[in-house]
């Protein structure tokens, strides 16, 4: 028996939200955002605080903001986060500001006695060439993708921290690991996007232009999975009022797809009627990146949005932001 261990079965409410405190940190990126707006239907006072009011990177002022607002509950969305060349350009800022983060909240839940905490990792956690579908056990098996590894290794940390924490407290923190995220509040600069919202753009100013075509880096053989931010969200709140456990637990779709192919969805989606070319000069990366989503989905929780109809929400928030100025 895992140390710690308190496992709910499938659907079982073990922490109900109604009527909690529950502190979204990091509630303005996208997946924090979805976060809030997932809560908005579970009865409880959802808790706020932007950089002009907490720093997160102070431990004296988490601590203070955390004794004054007693939280019942925390959903850790807050990082420093960017694409391959963030990561591998300021490797000091990725690993220390969110060492620091998930340090100070953790520390902070404990010492004020919140009931529940659930941290957010990510996919890049695991093992570069692990084994596909990823499955939970693969994190420490190998050496991570040396571009992000700063990242990867800061967030394998929070995994530990939840753990440590449960095991010499017990404290009930959890974590939880999503794949390659979209949607309403994704950043679309090309210069530090992932490549949905890459897709995204391009695609658009294609067909703002009349261009004959867009570009694609590679083959486009490689395979990754997409899940909608609001999916992710969902998944989160199922996993704070059922789930009680040692290990962390994947949070995906279970299913992947070509580049080439999705970004011709992108296109259909969009409206360009372009040719999509691939550029064999640029490098491929991984040839698949899948993590499996059967822990998630023998809990009875699986995502409810369509990939289409995924990138229709993400297209038709991209233009309400920013498309009509980068036409």
């Amino acid at each position: 028996m895992s140390p710690g261990r308190s496992v709910a079965m499938p659907n079982d409410v073990i922490f109900p939200l109604e009527g909690k405190r529950v502190w979204v940190a990091g509630h303005r990126g996208m997946v924090g955002s979805a976060i809030v707006r997932r809560l908005a239907s579970e009865g409880c006072e959802v808790l706020i605080a932007g950089r002009d009011v907490l720093d997160l990177e102070r431990q004296s002022a988490v601590e203070a903001w955390m004794a004054k607002e007693r939280p019942d509950a925390i959903f850790m969305a807050a990082a420093k986060v960017g694409g391959i060349l963030a990561n591998d350009t300021y490797p000091a800022d990725f690993l220390y500001n969110n060492l620091v983060i998930e340090t100070n909240i953790v520390d902070a839940a404990w010492r004020n006695g919140v009931g529940k905490v659930l941290f957010l990792g990510s996919s890049c956690i695991y093992p570069k060439f692990a084994p596909q579908p990823i499955m939970e056990d693969a994190l420490l098996t190998g050496p991570l993708e040396p571009t992000n590894e700063w990242y990867a290794i800061a967030k394998i940390a929070g995994i530990k921290l939840a753990q440590a924490y449960r095991k010499q407290h017990g404290c009930d923190f959890i974590s939880a690991m999503p794949t390659n995220l979209y949607g309403i509040g994704d950043n679309f600069d090309l210069n530090s996007s992932h490549v949905m919202p890459a897709l995204i753009r391009k695609a658009h100013e294609a067909k703002q232009a009349g261009a004959d075509s867009i570009t694609i880096w590679g083959t486009g053989t490689p395979r990754r999975e997409f899940l909608n931010a609001d999916d992710c969200a969902d998944a989160c709140v199922f996993l704070m009022k059922t789930y009680s456990d040692f290990e962390h637990v994947n949070v995906g779709s279970g299913e992947d797809i070509t580049i080439l192919d999705l970004a011709c969805l992108v296109c259909e989606v969009v409206g360009f009627d372009g040719k999509v070319v691939t550029d064999i000069s640029k490098p491929d990366g991984t040839p698949r990146k899948l993590m499996s989503a059967s822990k998630l989905q023998s809990m009875s929780w699986r995502p409810s949005i369509s990939l289409r109809d995924g990138i229709a929400d993400a297209y038709r928030y991209y233009l309400s932001t920013c498309g009509q100025r980068s036409a």
